[in-house]
């Protein structure tokens, strides 16, 4: 069953074929068993705001939510002095009011890549979806549709209703699935009707000739589809990141195609002569040498390429955190929470194996590491420079690939975002306002702001100072009385209103993990 896995990945990679059928869709989530409301009146108190917008923190205030809709946020006082009530929201008959007071709110995330499981073999969909909650995720943009877009959709109309303990799912079809190759325009173009019609949101694409890949970004935008491409090495030397932008595409995923874009001394990669790409490790080696081969940060052709692509307003999602492993494996593959947190067919998927996409630690030496760090650098020098010349960046995770897991993955993203030059305040409007505007949802979430829907996340520590107390793990560090500790996460997740206790939902989590180890055993 795990080739099976890796040839669908593969082929899906290739885009010279179509992806293979799922053999078997994994569980699909239970009927909700947590979660508050919605209320036909809520009040949070006395929280301090970072509403997602570039605005610094605000607080105290009062928000008041109706339903699933904020409608209003009041300041109530100031820090460090009691708070006059006279100012404050009143109360009525039947309201729900939360004590929020020294807690830290922002709006939901935003994880613009995640799969609902589709890598390793039977992965529950409820231990995906409460592990994303419970770190503040409340929408996620699905990408491929890795368990069948019929499995998608119908956990998508479910966390509409909210009858799944689950964020809002933005469901897109993997380009060419599970059909005949695509050969034409024409028939790119009837396959963009179709998916439309069957109800998909939008396009992942990982190539695919120019003239068809064309046609069906030209169909895609006449549709309202939304677009995005994992730039595949098989395909990227006839269409990088500028010629798909060109043609219409609106969001890449990871960095392939950008360093192409950039190319001077040469228009294909430099790979070693005993390349193959069937080889993972040949793969993902020469992957970390190729920002290298790229123009000099602030070269003509640098400035140039970033300068097109902000003009035709396109979005980089750069899923740091996949990728890791390639320069600290020790470290990603002896990460706290595995232990509790991830799944034995997760476990195994990620141990080195030929027949296993992402687990390509065949051979992985220093200057393998080393290169991967360089790659880094140049990587998030782009990203960051894009950012300050008015690029969008998202924040997208990726996770069930390369020791990666859901919602952890995503706070990993946050804390790389930092590290490649993202001030805490940049770093939260690329989780929350910028996905919220590349998904084209800005008017109804995104930020904290009276009218949007109350996707909120609420922690007891200030995660502009520490992003590392989003972790479902906490923050390890010593208390006042000299002994170690432990900070506790996300506090609450709300999503569409509904108020989900994210350590119920930890909790959940560790006993699915229990359970699925203790059956391994028997």
């Amino acid at each position: 069953m795990r080739l099976l896995k890796y040839s669908r990945a593969l082929l899906f990679t290739m885009a010279l074929i179509p992806a293979l059928a799922v053999a078997s869709a994994p569980p699909a989530a239970p009927d909700r068993d947590r979660g508050d409301g919605p209320y036909e009146r809520l009040i949070l108190r006395g929280g301090t705001l970072v509403n997602g917008e570039g605005a610094p923190a605000v607080g105290p205030v009062d928000i008041v939510i109706e339903q699933d809709r904020i409608v209003n946020v009041v300041a109530v006082g100031y820090p460090g002095v009691p708070i006059r009530e006279g100012g404050r929201p009143q109360a009525r008959d039947g309201d729900r009011e939360v004590d929020v007071s020294g807690k830290y709110i922002l709006p939901g995330f935003v994880d613009m890549h995640g799969h609902i499981g589709g890598s390793a073999d039977n992965i529950p969909a409820e231990y995906v979806l409460k592990l994303w909650l419970a770190h503040g995720i409340t929408t996620v943009r699905e990408p491929g549709s890795f368990n069948g877009l019929e499995w998608t959709l119908d956990h998508v109309r479910r966390s509409e209703e909210n009858s799944i303990v689950a964020p809002r799912i933005v469901p897109y079809a993997g380009f060419a699935e599970g059909g005949e190759p695509i050969i034409t325009g024409e028939q790119a173009r009837q396959w963009v009707r179709d998916i439309k019609e069957a109800g998909a949101a939008g396009i992942k694409f990982f190539g695919a000739p120019p003239r068809v890949i064309s046609a069906a970004l030209d169909e895609a935008e006449k549709q309202g589809l939304g677009t995005m491409m994992h730039h595949a090495q098989l395909n990227v030397a006839r269409t990088n990141v500028i010629d798909s932008a060109r043609m219409g595409l609106t969001t890449m995923e990871h960095w392939y195609g950008l360093p192409e874009a950039l190319f001077t001394g040469q228009t294909i990669q430099d790979y070693p002569p005993e390349y193959n790409y069937q080889n993972e490790q040949d793969r993902f080696g020469a992957a970390g040498r190729l920002w290298k081969q790229a123009a000099e940060p602030g070269s003509e052709r640098w400035n140039a390429v970033r300068d097109e692509l902000i003009e035709m307003d396109f979005t980089i999602n750069p899923t740091l955190n996949i990728y890791e492993a390639s320069r600290d494996l020790a470290r990603q593959r002896n990460a706290e929470w595995h232990d509790e947190y991830t799944l034995p067919t997760l476990w195994d998927f990620f141990t080195p194996s030929r027949y296993a996409h992402g687990s390509y630690w065949f051979d992985w030496t220093t200057d393998d590491e080393i290169a991967w760090r360089e790659n880094y650098r140049i990587w998030m020098e782009f990203l960051n420079d894009f950012k300050n010349q008015g690029g969008r960046i998202t924040a997208g995770s990726d996770s069930g690939y390369i020791y990666k897991i859901y919602g952890f993955g995503y706070i990993q993203e946050l804390e790389l975002l930092r590290e490649a030059g993202f001030n805490a305040l940049e770093v939260i409007q690329a989780a929350t306002l910028n996905g919220a505007e590349a998904l084209g949802l800005e008017a109804d979430i995104g930020s904290v702001i009276p009218g949007k829907k109350a996707d909120l996340v609420i922690v007891d520590e200030n995660p502009l100072r520490n992003l590392k107390v989003l972790y479902g793990t906490g923050h390890y560090r010593l208390d006042d009385n000299n002994q170690p500790m432990r900070t506790g996460g996300v506090t609450y997740t709300i999503k569409d209103g509904i108020i989900y206790d994210a350590q119920e939902l930890l909790s959940d989590v560790r006993q699915i993990v229990r359970d699925a180890k203790a059956a391994e055993h028997n």
